[in-house]
């Protein structure tokens, strides 16, 4: 009798039409993966976070904000739901890779920062993009992050992490999850799989960053949440467990982080 495998991908970007989202969806709990979250950064994202999490009420929850691409725009308010269904803020964060002007950095520091702060005003985790931006993320997740969420472990996660062990650790000693998503798997990413390998087990999750870099074998494909059990196997054979058992821990991880599943018991938590 085969072992039954439910798998949280937290990082989704739903940007497809209604139907193509119901069967991207169908496809995901063909594969196991039974919990998504839907994740905005945009107006567009936004919206399309939120269709797809009134459509899969049971299966997907929801991460509403602003990202980076965002900063310097004057339109950053945002009408969050009181449904039950927004479990965190986000994405945000910074992005450095492209080496944006000095008032585009700024403008970027200052959207992350409000952020955090309408995180912190919400009692809700954040979303946290970073890329080649490693010393201000740390400094505005310093001074804008709530002390209380950090203290309570739910500060927030560093989606998609590509950083190093020593980026990896100033994260955890802020009280912060890290995410891995399909690079993990790239042939080129040791330095990547050398930090999975030193991550705590409960403070890893997993997810795709759908509809972006899909896991080796589907590089070069258009993502989506069925994929998270390619990051998943990478994961386990690096930290020498099973899918299985990875899968479990970084589901309750995830209903730590953003508040439970139906179907999610975490022994330790009673969840």
């Amino acid at each position: 009798m085969n072992e039954v495998v439910n798998y949280t991908d937290t990082h989704v970007h739903f940007d497809e039409t209604a139907e193509a989202s119901a069967a991207l969806v169908a496809r995901a709990l063909a594969a196991g993966v039974t919990r998504m979250v839907a994740v905005g950064g945009s107006p567009s994202l936004n919206a399309a976070a939120r269709a797809a999490a009134q459509a899969f009420p049971t299966h997907i929850r929801l991460a509403l904000g602003f990202d980076r691409d965002h900063a310097g725009q004057r339109d950053t308010d945002l009408d969050l739901p009181d449904d039950g269904s927004l479990c965190a803020i986000g994405e945000t964060g910074l992005d450095y890779h492209l080496n944006p002007a000095p008032a585009q950095i700024a403008a970027q520091q200052q959207l992350f920062a409000a952020m955090l702060r309408l995180a912190a005003t919400h009692h809700l985790p954040a979303v946290i993009h970073t890329r080649a931006a490693d010393a201000d993320t740390l400094r505005v997740v310093d001074e804008a992050g709530a002390p209380d969420l950090a203290a309570a472990g739910r500060l927030g996660v560093v989606h998609c992490f590509t950083g190093d062990r020593t980026f990896a650790r100033a994260l955890l000693d802020r009280g912060l999850y890290i995410s891995f998503s399909g690079i993990v798997t790239f042939r080129n990413a040791a330095t990547l799989r050398d930090a999975a390998r030193d991550v705590p087990d409960d403070r890893l999750l997993i997810e795709t960053d759908s509809p972006f870099l899909a896991p080796m074998p589907h590089r070069g494909k258009r993502n989506e949440p069925a994929f998270v059990t390619h990051v998943a196997a990478c994961l386990a054979a690096l930290r020498g467990t099973t899918p299985a058992a990875l899968a479990e821990q970084t589901s309750c991880n995830a209903a730590r982080l953003f508040g439970p599943w139906p179907d999610v018991r975490c022994p330790d938590s009673g969840r």
